[in-house]
């Protein structure tokens, strides 16, 4: 097991830390939100995909890099940084991931290189109620027609391509089938989902069961405890900068012992989550199918709480200019309860994590 990125991973990091901070600042957020653009950024992913970050664990056989999960943990780290609008996370993880271990030999060729070239946005249809509890579908499929409903799609108004969890059974279905109707949701952190009604869609089955379907999901929570890091990371440091510059009473507000008593707190907090996130990741690159399970509630659980506590203290620390919406702290606290709810909230993996070691 490793904590650490190699040189290649390193560098990839390095690249999108640089390519986040000036190409997809929170202003870019900010100004898709006021046009009201809804999680649209058709521009900002086309460049993300000529970088290759589309196709980072696509095979090469199908036009991708194969660097891995770690590799794109690193650029999903520094996306998540500046809360970039992009389908990175559900499509180059989540979808790419679904269709390598659940697609047949046709669906890869004709889905897997068209995602590694960014030409195709998927999205992971998986809840169909305010509650994460996929074993709990009730979506039925026969004739070759799929026929339910999904709820909050990530992702989902703006796909090409829908990948489609029943209780025991996947299948895709492509956005313009005769009989899918999307409702576009305006969600509180400005990213966009859709809701989903399936009346006699065509679909076409994909391989695999449950097993298939908890891998998958499994592979989306290390994705997002990876960019929840980020987002944690970045309102850790922003706030710690504030309290070193920020003057009360004469003095520096981060000279008070009880707010550097809270930030090393977070900080403490902080570097464990990278712990359960960097094993997390690893796991999947080792195949260790049995530890993912185990480092994926583990990881998302623990980047929930942590994040739910940056966000809480980014607002808090910064005082009144905090609670603003002129002040960015606004863009991370929503991004955070939306994200700590999305596959499964801190209580749902902690049970979860409780239940795979026997307790």
């Amino acid at each position: 097991m490793t904590f650490t990125l190699n040189d290649e991973q390193r560098m990839l990091k390095d690249a999108a830390r640089d390519f986040f901070r000036e190409q997809a600042p929170v202003t870019r957020l900010r100004k898709q939100r006021d046009d009201k653009k809804n999680g649209r950024d058709p521009d900002l992913w086309a460049e993300m995909a000529a970088m290759g970050w589309a196709g980072v664990i696509v095979p090469e056989e199908f036009g991708g890099s194969g660097l891995g999960y770690m590799a794109l943990g690193a650029v999903l780290e520094e996306s998540g940084r500046t809360l970039a609008v992009s389908p990175l996370h559900s499509t180059a993880l989540v979808a790419a991931s679904a269709l390598m271990l659940a697609g047949t030999d046709a669906q890869k060729a004709e889905w897997l290189p068209k995602i590694a070239a960014g030409e195709a946005i998927a999205a992971f249809a998986i809840d169909e109620t305010a509650h994460h509890a996929p074993a709990k579908s009730k979506i039925a499929f026969a004739g070759g027609k799929l026929t339910g409903n999904k709820s909050y799609v990530a992702d989902g108004h703006i796909a090409h391509l829908f990948i489609v969890a029943a209780a025991d059974a996947l299948y895709l279905v492509r956005a313009d089938a005769e009989g899918l109707t999307r409702l576009e949701l305006f969600t509180a952190d400005s990213r966009g989902a859709a809701d989903l009604t399936f009346d006699g869609v065509a679909a076409e089955p994909m391989e695999g069961g449950p097993e298939v379907i908890d891998a998958i999901l499994d592979r989306a929570r290390i994705g997002l405890a990876a960019e929840m890091l980020g987002q944690a990371s970045e309102a850790f440091e922003m706030t710690s900068e504030y309290l070193k510059t920020r003057k009360q009473f004469g003095q520096v507000i981060g000279g008070f012992q009880a707010l550097q008593h809270r930030a090393a707190k977070l900080f403490t907090d902080l570097e464990l989550t990278r712990s359960c996130v960097l094993a997390a990741l690893d796991a999947l690159d080792r195949d260790d199918a049995k530890r993912i399970a185990e480092y994926a509630s583990l990881a998302k659980a623990r980047a929930s709480e942590t994040l739910h506590l940056a966000s809480n203290e980014m607002v808090q620390l910064h005082g009144g200019i905090g609670m603003t919406d002129a002040h960015d702290s606004g863009f991370y606290l929503k991004r955070a309860r939306t994200a700590e709810a999305l596959y499964g909230g801190a209580a749902f993996h902690r049970d979860r994590y409780a239940t795979l070691l026997g307790f």
